[in-house]
């Protein structure tokens, strides 16, 4: 892991301290893929936070952020336009990134790549993505999720409705990267009210992830708790909710639970 730069959790403290007493802006956070689901979760747990949020999304789901109309900046285009990115990202301290495999044009590794390339130096990125993603080669996939990789992602790739494989060269990007990035892999995700932040590990096939369920608002928050966690830079981690069965079950598996303070870390 390297030396956590200028803009990790003591530079968002000192804005925040800045701005509350009449500084600076208040911490500048950019939300990329805002409409989504869990895009409008991470502007909520933002906002809660005190940070100013720069949203992006595609035109045609402006309204799906009505809720926060006043509150936001809402910057609409397609999140793989190297000149939305730009905007939308100025002076930001932080990014939050969902990567989507849509399409068959290379959307994921477009929008990583204006990310990689808009972002200003030292600023905080964080992208979301599957288990699918391996950083390293050390995950150990289940029979469904190889099932659900090498066959249903050719038909859907097939059909022009996703590219999975567009997401793993936009993950080979951001971790070939400089940047101070951290991708998050989820598991699958339900509804539901928050349960907590997420445990996590660095390698799928680890037991305190065998449940492979987290509610997508706890999803969110880990996200935006990453920004100010150092300890996550450069980091893959792979996440389960904290009450599932797993987490519940190896709660002290691996190394001594650290992740953000609150949730289990083990090192798979």
């Amino acid at each position: 892991m390297s030396t956590p730069g200028p803009a990790g959790r003591e530079a968002m403290d000192a804005a925040q301290d800045s701005s509350d007493a009449g500084g600076r802006a208040r911490p500048r956070v950019c939300i990329v893929g805002a409409s989504g689901k869990l895009g409008r979760y991470m502007v909520q747990h933002a906002l809660g936070r005190g940070y100013e949020v720069v949203a992006v999304c595609r035109e045609v789901s402006v309204d799906k952020l009505e809720e926060y109309s006043g509150r936001i900046t809402i910057i609409p285009g397609a999140t793989d336009d190297p000149q939305v990115i730009e905007r939308a990202v100025a002076g930001c301290d932080a990014v939050l990134t969902v990567l989507v495999p849509r399409g068959v044009h290379h959307y994921s590794s477009g929008t990583a790549q204006a990310v990689l390339d808009s972002a200003r130096a030292g600023a905080r990125l964080v992208f979301s993505c599957g288990y699918h993603i391996t950083r390293d080669g050390q995950d150990v996939y289940s029979w469904k999720v190889k099932a659900l990789v090498n066959v249903a992602g050719r038909i859907a790739r097939l059909v022009h409705l996703i590219d999975l494989d567009d997401q793993v060269e936009a993950c080979r990007r951001i971790f070939a990267s400089d940047t101070r990035w951290t991708v998050v892999r989820g598991s699958d995700l339900e509804e539901g009210e928050p349960q907590g932040l997420p445990a996590w590990s660095r390698h799928v096939g680890d037991p305190i992830l065998e449940s492979n369920l987290t509610r997508r608002v706890d999803f969110a928050r880990f996200m935006v708790e990453a920004i100010q966690n150092d300890e996550l830079v450069h980091e893959a981690p792979a996440i389960v909710g904290c009450q599932t069965p797993s987490a519940l079950a190896h709660p002290t598996s691996g190394s001594p639970a650290r992740a953000m303070g609150l949730s289990t870390h083990v090192t798979g």
